[in-house]
């Protein structure tokens, strides 16, 4: 009990302090990083929020599968008690 606790808060701790840390946001695709460039250099009112809703739907998928993958495992290994 107390090593699962002590894991569970050193991974809370773990996850506040990356999430806190300054990290430069850059595009890591070509098209998204010509589109993000060629925005600052024309000034205009092109807005980034449609790149940014993309981004964040690419990135929901994976989540999504891992976290299905993750429920049916552990169904799959804890099964129901025995009804008595």
């Amino acid at each position: 009990m107390k090593k699962t606790f002590f894991a569970a808060a050193f991974t809370l701790f773990l996850g506040v302090m990356l999430s806190l840390a300054p990290l430069a946001a850059q595009a890591q695709c070509s098209m998204c990083k010509s589109q993000v460039e060629a925005a600052r250099q024309e000034r205009d009112d092109y807005d980034v929020a449609g790149l940014n809703k993309g981004i964040l739907y690419i990135m929901t998928v994976p989540y999504i599968l891992m976290g299905a993958v993750g429920y049916f495992w552990y169904r799959r290994t804890h099964p129901k008690a025995a009804k008595a």
